[in-house]
């Protein structure tokens, strides 16, 4: 899947099928069900599953909580990029771009 026909998807009531969890979280995440993607990330360990649970505490507003899931990602806090830029560049990254 591109990028374009993952933005598409979210035209969809579902996310689309054979989705990992990562890219299930961030589709989940831009529709609104912020538990439901934060459920998601909860239950994984790896570095990349850690920089989208920093995002979505981001989004939340929690940036102390998202610089801690930052570190364990071993990534920075994205200070001079908006949400949308750090959505696009997961959805990129989970994508294999």
């Amino acid at each position: 899947m591109d990028f374009e026909t993952f933005l598409n998807s979210l035209e969809d009531s579902h996310p689309p099928a054979g989705l990992d969890d990562r890219l299930r979280a961030l589709w989940l995440e831009r529709k609104g069900d912020w538990d439901a993607a934060h459920r998601i990330v909860q239950s994984l360990s790896d570095r990349e599953a850690a920089r989208i649970h920093a995002y979505l505490h981001r989004v939340e507003g929690d940036h102390g909580n998202a610089r801690y899931w930052h570190q364990r990602a071993g990534t920075r806090f994205p200070e001079h990029q908006s949400l949308d830029e750090e959505w696009e560049t997961l959805v990129r990254r989970a994508l294999g771009g």
